[in-house]
């Protein structure tokens, strides 16, 4: 039902804008249908669209008081005037309307101005129309802080982090904010040690984290099992009082979840005093990542007492608990409360979470029913998943369904050949297993080499089978070889292991 009232809300602003925008009194038909379709609403979603088309007024006003003044007004807009109606232009989304005011600012003045041109830098960036942002900026006689903090935010946004970063070590007064866009960049695109590395020189350079900032990085952490990082965020923000902000929590409880620690996360979801729908859904999703459905399913309950409604992400958390311990029946009721109960319609990592529950439980025909019937077409972790559940002797059939899939989609893993191959040896087929090793050797595929992440002093070390480009690589591999002679000689001892260490 929630996301049914914001489609209904979303439908009205833009019904709304482009009526006002383009001078109409009225709504046209199809939208008094969505007012007529909101009548159950409660009086807190009114409120809400109320200011909403109160906002969408002030704003289309602005406008037109701004179109009388050219039309009948003798004044010229000035620099007072530009700012407010660039910023009125990105918050309705009018990049036509936008790119005009921009030529009447290039033909009545006043040039350069940088209020003004921040406010049209802004506006550009809002569009993701990098290229006439940056020509503003190239062309700006005088730049503050905000022109280079507005330019290099709109490239983190995007994840042209290679451009931001050029602009990042241009900028002579780095902010809070230039250094909370290079690690929100980084962390966006999935570059965890980058964004853990310029929070580190953040603190260097002597600027303190704010709350923004500790919610970017926390991911990275995260993603990279910084334990030792994620325990002096969580002490700092508890010292600067942060604790208070939910998103910080928020991003404090996956943290700890996917460092393995789920009692710390477990103990700070408890002390949490405004939880909300991600909150939840992050406790949630913790108790699945540690293969606990039963407290996964207890938390989703403790959420409908306490009368959050919950979204996709939920339930995506509730599918993946279900499937790690093969309760495919309650996978299956949660798959059709979210549609029926929720009208939260399933994207493809919802069917791949319930495809996955059912095959893990052995139910396969009706796995494959859900593959061949669902609205979108299946990606290569479906057929994965379907194709390691066929280990099984007599599903044969399904495991050369799911490889004709996966050969189209990621021809070069040769993961999936080496599942295949082990069905063929479980079932005895020994000249398909040779077949399928000669095909792996003929085409050259190569296995992504494996890898392990070690956090020593704040820093995680990433080692990479056969990457020997590591600082002290020498040293490290003495010590290795040192380690396995002796434990070949079953003479190592815990006081040598430390000095072994200690060498490094």
């Amino acid at each position: 039902m929630e996301s049914e009232k914001l489609k209904t809300i979303l439908y009205l602003f833009y019904s709304e804008s482009k009526a006002a925008m383009n001078g109409r009194r009225s709504m046209p038909p199809s939208s008094y249908m969505d007012y007529h379709k909101a009548a159950s609403w409660s009086l807190k979603w009114w409120i809400f669209v109320i200011r909403l088309k109160i906002w969408i007024m002030q704003l289309v006003f602005l406008t037109k008081i701004y179109k009388q003044l050219l039309r009948k007004s003798f004044e010229l807009p000035d620099r007072f005037t530009f700012p407010f109606m660039f910023k009125s232009c990105a918050s309705l989304g009018s990049c036509y309307l936008g790119k005009q005011v921009h030529g009447h600012l290039c033909k009545f003045g006043p040039r350069f101005h940088v209020v003004t041109e921040n406010a049209l830098i802004d506006m550009y960036m809002k569009f993701d129309d990098l290229v006439d942002a940056h020509k503003v900026f190239d062309e700006m006689y005088e730049r503050d802080v905000i022109s280079w903090n507005s330019l290099l935010s709109g490239y983190a946004r995007l994840g042209q982090m290679k451009k931001a970063k050029g602009l990042f070590h241009l900028m002579l007064d780095k902010t809070i904010v230039s250094w909370t866009a290079m690690i929100s960049g980084y962390t966006g695109i999935g570059c965890y040690v980058e964004a853990m590395d310029f929070f580190r020189e953040m603190q260097l350079a002597g600027i303190e984290p704010d709350e923004i900032s500790l919610i970017s990085v926390l991911p990275s952490c995260a993603q990279l099992g910084s334990l030792e990082l994620g325990k002096w965020i969580h002490l700092y923000a508890e010292r600067r009082g942060f604790l208070k902000q939910t998103g910080v929590c928020n991003a404090l409880i996956e943290m700890y979840s996917k460092c393995g620690v789920i009692s710390q996360a477990i103990q700070l979801f408890g002390q949490m005093e405004g939880k909300d729908v991600i909150s939840w859904s992050t406790m949630i999703s913790g108790y699945a990542y540690h293969g606990n459905a039963h407290g996964a399913i207890e938390t989703f309950n403790e959420m409908q007492r306490a009368k959050v409604k919950p979204n996709g992400i939920t339930f995506l958390g509730l599918l993946s608990a279900c499937s790690h311990v093969g309760m495919w029946q309650e996978g299956l009721r949660y798959f059709d409360m979210m549609r029926q109960d929720y009208q939260i319609e399933p994207k493809i990592e919802h069917y791949g979470c319930l495809i996955d529950v059912l095959a893990r439980a052995g139910k396969l025909e009706r796995a494959v029913e859900i593959t061949k019937t669902m609205p979108m077409k299946p990606d290569s972790k479906i057929w994965g998943s379907l194709l390691s559940s066929c280990r099984t002797p007599g599903n044969l059939d399904v495991a050369l369904v799911a490889m004709d899939h996966l050969v189209e989609l990621e021809p070069e893993d040769m993961g999936n050949y080496v599942l295949l191959a082990n069905i063929y040896a479980d079932l005895g087929k020994w000249e398909d297993v040779s077949r399928l090793r000669k095909m792996i050797r003929n085409e050259n595929m190569k296995k992504t080499p494996g890898g392990s992440l070690i956090e020593v002093n704040n820093i995680v070390q990433e080692f990479v089978s056969g990457d020997n480009s590591k600082p002290f690589w020498t040293e490290i591999s003495i010590v290795l070889q040192l380690f396995t002679s002796h434990q070949d000689q079953d003479v190592i001892t815990n006081n040598n292991a430390l000095a072994f260490i200690g060498i490094v």
